[in-house]
């Protein structure tokens, strides 16, 4: 039986914001690698001259950091105890009221559709997601419950413990963000930063998948999933 920690990240989740592609996604890795996961980041932004206490982040990428940028996805491409699953949704398609739920239902959901292809009812898990704003608490009790439920794991014996964190406290969470970040810029054609280009690009070639497309559930480095809409949701 093993241990992992997940660490949960999102962009553009909100029904209403204007911005069609809503992308969920995580990092995952087992419990006693994390924290030589974190330090390695840290010491990959120190010889890039950047603070340890610097956080990573998409919007962050520009040309002058790009090296940096680079060497933090050649860092998770040649580390195997690293993984990253992503879920992307078209929002322009939803049509809840015909399914007679909520956008915060249908969140849940996609929670659920991305979480639900990494958990094993064999191993034991411990969620960290990225804390947004103050509804944050009751969507990870929410969560929670769904995912229980879901796994018939009503004694919390597989998913231990799900929580918010800060993700400037932890590097492995902000990995999550650049590749979430990636996936986000790589479904938005308005989106034209070169230096964004050029990450995904490296994030292509280091995959060896062209990200626009599903990849096969059992790919366990870089899981990606186009949510095409189904009759359940």
């Amino acid at each position: 039986m093993a241990e992992y920690n997940i660490y949960c990240d999102e962009s553009n989740h909100l029904e209403n914001d204007g911005i069609p592609t809503m992308v969920l996604g995580s990092v995952y890795s087992p419990v006693e690698k994390v924290k030589l996961a974190n330090q390695r980041i840290k010491e990959i932004k120190e010889k890039h001259k950047i603070k340890p206490t610097t956080e990573i982040k998409w919007k962050k990428v520009s040309a002058n950091k790009l090296p940096f940028y680079l060497d933090i996805i050649d860092y998770f491409f040649d580390n195997d105890d690293l993984h990253f699953r992503a879920i992307i949704v078209n929002k322009d398609g939803l049509s809840h009221e015909k399914f007679k739920q909520t956008h915060d239902d249908f969140y849940y959901k996609m929670y659920f559709e991305l979480l639900s292809k990494i958990l094993d009812p064999q191993n034991k898990y411990f969620i960290y997601i990225d804390i947004k704003d103050t509804r944050g608490g009751r969507k990870v009790k929410k969560l929670w419950d769904v995912l229980r439920n879901d796994m018939y794991d009503f004694d919390g014996n597989i998913i231990k413990r799900i929580q918010q964190v800060h993700s400037d406290e932890v590097e492995v969470l902000q990995l999550a963000d650049l590749l979430i970040g990636a996936m986000q810029f790589l479904n938005r054609p308005d989106l034209k930063s070169e230096a964004k280009k050029k990450v995904v690009e490296r994030m292509r070639m280091r995959s060896g998948y062209d990200l626009l497309k599903s990849t096969l559930v059992r790919e366990s480095k870089t899981n990606i999933f186009y949510w095409k809409g189904r009759d359940v949701l």
